[in-house]
């Protein structure tokens, strides 16, 4: 199958032809970073299979996806990064996709499925399982930016109204949670794993049975003589992964280590 690859990150678009050149039946033929040539190029000369990258700064992933002639419209792998909710429409849909960072497995385990599809194809409706997933889509981006998730939280004697995607590390600290961001930090009354539903839709990693750490927000990366991890966020707070922990750590790093190689 003919490949092209579009995304307007360098290290992603590598990490997804590197896999690529592994399969013997994927040659890919154009690798983009400008959504809007990219577009022009696949008009010009239609792939098999698309990676499409969905968050882009010229022209989203969805609007190139629209723009696509349906007569020779290809396989198509949305490639995203911490969309939940975006994620939760690819699970009902026939539309697959890659969460960055991945790894070897699972890009084979997508590769497999289009391979099925491909097979198959006259009895595939690609154009119908793409048009119910946009429009899943944009339904749930238009949700979401609604809703603005924000949580309520106290320092001192005040309230403050948090923007969730700003929290860096959150702890527990008896029958409350304290909310790290910068060098401030709040209260809430709740447990971590509440704590850990209300922020599903930011990537939080459980590093110990009391910590969770925004992943948007880590800096540096180093480990302790015994192997355990130590995190530093923007806001200079540094953390401590637990022996429990200390191989879900190691996965995770090593998968952001595979999409930037």
């Amino acid at each position: 199958m003919d490949v092209i690859i579009v995304d307007d990150e360098p290290a992603a678009r590598r990490a997804v032809r590197e896999c690529c050149e592994r399969e013997a039946d994927l040659t890919v033929i154009g690798e983009y970073g400008d959504a809007r040539a990219a577009l022009e190029a696949i008009r010009t000369r239609p792939p098999q299979l698309l990676f499409l990258d969905i968050q882009m700064d010229s022209m989203t992933g969805m609007e190139l996806a629209r723009g696509l002639d349906p007569g020779t419209l290809p396989l198509i792998v949305f490639v995203t990064a911490y969309d939940h909710y975006a994620l939760e429409a690819f699970e009902v849909s026939a539309v697959d996709y890659l969460l960055k960072p991945f790894d070897d497995a699972r890009f084979r385990a997508t590769v497999e499925r289009v391979r099925r599809r491909h097979a198959s194809a006259p009895g595939f409706d690609r154009q119908g399982a793409l048009k119910v997933l946009l429009e899943e889509l944009e339904s749930r981006a238009q949700l979401r930016s609604q809703s603005q998730p924000r949580v309520l939280a106290e320092s001192g004697s005040r309230m403050h109204m948090l923007d969730v995607s700003q929290v860096e590390v959150i702890e527990a600290d008896r029958n409350y949670v304290r909310l790290v961001i910068g060098r401030e930090s709040f209260h809430a009354r709740s447990t971590l794993a509440q704590a850990e539903k209300s922020f599903q839709q930011q990537p939080m990693l459980r590093i110990s049975r009391s910590c969770l750490v925004n992943m948007r927000h880590v800096r540096e990366v180093s480990r302790t003589p015994r192997g355990d991890f130590i995190l530093v966020v923007a806001g200079g707070t540094t953390v401590t992964s637990s022996e429990g922990y200390r191989e879900p750590v190691r996965q995770y790093i090593e998968r952001l280590k595979l999409a930037q190689a």
